[in-house]
C-alpha cells in the first residue's frame, strides 16, 4: 500500500515544480518593470543632459558669455584645450576648467548687469 502513496506524492511534486516555474517568471516581472521605469525616468534623461553639456562645452568660443559651476558670470577671452580664460570684470580675468562651465548665456546678458 505504501507503494501507491509514494508514486502519488512523486507525481504531485513534479506538478508543483512546473507551477513554480511560472511563479518565478511572474515574480521577476515587477523587477523588470522597475528597471524599465528607472531607465526612462532617471538614466536616459541624465545621459541626455550629459551629452548636451559635453556638446556645449566643446562648442565654447571666444566672446561667449558663460556661468560657471561656482557662480561666476563672465565672457570667454581665451579658449584652450582644457582651460578657458574668462573676464569677470574690467581687468579681472580668471582661468577655469572647461567642464566647470554650467551654462551658456545669450549674447548681451552681461551688459544688462
Amino acid at each position: 500500500m505504501s507503494f501507491f502513496i509514494s508514486d502519488a506524492l512523486a507525481e504531485g511534486g513534479a506538478a508543483a515544480g512546473a507551477a513554480s516555474m511560472d511563479g518565478g517568471l511572474t515574480s521577476l516581472l515587477p523587477l523588470l518593470l522597475i528597471f524599465v521605469l528607472f531607465y526612462f525616468m532617471l538614466i536616459r534623461p541624465q545621459s541626455k543632459r550629459t551629452k548636451e553639456h559635453k556638446n556645449m562645452v566643446g562648442a565654447l568660443a571666444k566672446g561667449d558669455e558663460v556661468v560657471t559651476n561656482g557662480g561666476l558670470l563672465g565672457k570667454v577671452t581665451n579658449v584652450g584645450e582644457n582651460f578657458l580664460s574668462i573676464t569677470i570684470a574690467d581687468g579681472v580675468e580668471v582661468k577655469v576648467q572647461r567642464q566647470s562651465v554650467a551654462s551658456l548665456l545669450p549674447k548681451g546678458t552681461m551688459k544688462g548687469e
